[in-house]
């Protein structure tokens, strides 16, 4: 199995997240499959940990678990986000995922054009000999 670049996972996942329009909202696994579709693997942790480690720049509260919900630490903050942008919002305070999902589209070209941030080094994504 090939190895996945870090560093363009990464631009992949951040770019996804970009697009996600205010009021709406993403998955981390919605997230995987786009990007892993391009790049032959990943998945939600790792998301997760891309947007942990470099999701401060970009709308990171439009990015939730599969059912709606933060983790707690989050949720202070992102909650005034969603009624900021007017999220769909269940009675649990959790994202209504089935109205406010968007899907994002990986654009053509490398990730990495037009971005001025640099990332540090990320954990080795190769697969076993």
């Amino acid at each position: 199995m090939s190895g996945i670049d870090w560093e363009e996972y990464t631009e992949r996942v951040l770019q996804c997240v970009e697009q996600v329009p205010s009021g709406r909202a993403t998955t981390y696994g919605v997230i995987a499959e786009v990007v892993g579709a391009a790049l032959g693997g990943g998945g939600p942790r790792l998301v997760g940990s891309v947007m942990a480690a470099h999701g401060g720049p970009v709308p990171w509260w439009r990015v939730v678990r599969a059912d709606g919900s933060l983790p707690s630490s989050h949720q202070g903050e992102a909650r005034l986000r969603y009624v900021e942008e007017g999220t769909p919002l269940r009675a649990s305070g959790n994202v209504d995922i089935k109205r406010a999902l968007f899907r994002p589209e990986l654009r053509v070209g490398r990730a990495r054009e037009g971005r001025d941030q640099e990332l540090d080094e990320g954990p080795s994504l190769r697969g076993g000999s």
